[in-house]
């Protein structure tokens, strides 16, 4: 799955390097906190290519792709991330372009849970339609023009970058 990926620089080259090297019990369960878990988001394109989709996340404070958890559930990360984009912006009409980024990044303590490492594994999708709706998780859903996006964060930015490249523009 990783060998479908192509680096956009040397910090992705290490982050699937690190993918590759985790090394504990269940990747996949929320509560994998050494160093972490595999975690799963979908970047969504909008139908003319011009948009990314980003949500508000009301625990982060943050504009960003909808993702989270894999779930039990959930047959595979594909599947993760659909749910995810379905649950955080209510789109489910999504043409799927394929794994394209990873990035890892750490997860502040929260509750009981220690700081943590998310290896995050994210495709690209088309959503064949612009409408959208939230839910409890988040504050707000919105189509962010791709030369305009709200963060100078290389977790954004770098797959922007990538987009931008896959969308001609």
């Amino acid at each position: 799955m990783l060998d479908t990926i192509q680096p956009f620089d040397e910090r992705e080259a290490g982050y699937i390097d690190e993918l590759r090297s985790l090394n504990v019990a269940d990747p996949f369960s929320r509560h994998s906190f050494e160093p972490g878990h595999i975690t799963a988001s979908g970047f969504v394109l909008s139908p003319d290519l011009s948009s990314l989709l980003l949500v508000w996340h009301r625990k982060i404070g943050a504009w960003l792709q909808p993702g989270g958890h894999i779930e039990p559930g959930d047959e595979d990360v594909l599947a993760a991330q659909r749910r995810e984009i379905e649950e955080e912006t209510g789109v489910t009409d999504l043409e799927w372009l394929g794994l394209f980024d990873v990035d890892v990044h750490r997860f502040p303590a929260r509750g009981a849970d220690p700081a943590h490492d998310h290896f995050d594994v994210r495709s690209a999708f088309v959503a064949n339609a612009w409408a959208t709706s939230g839910n409890e998780e988040v504050e707000g859903v919105r189509w962010f023009p791709l030369d305009d996006l709200p963060r100078d964060d290389p977790s954004i930015t770098r797959p922007a970058a990538k987009l931008r490249a896959l969308a001609g523009r």
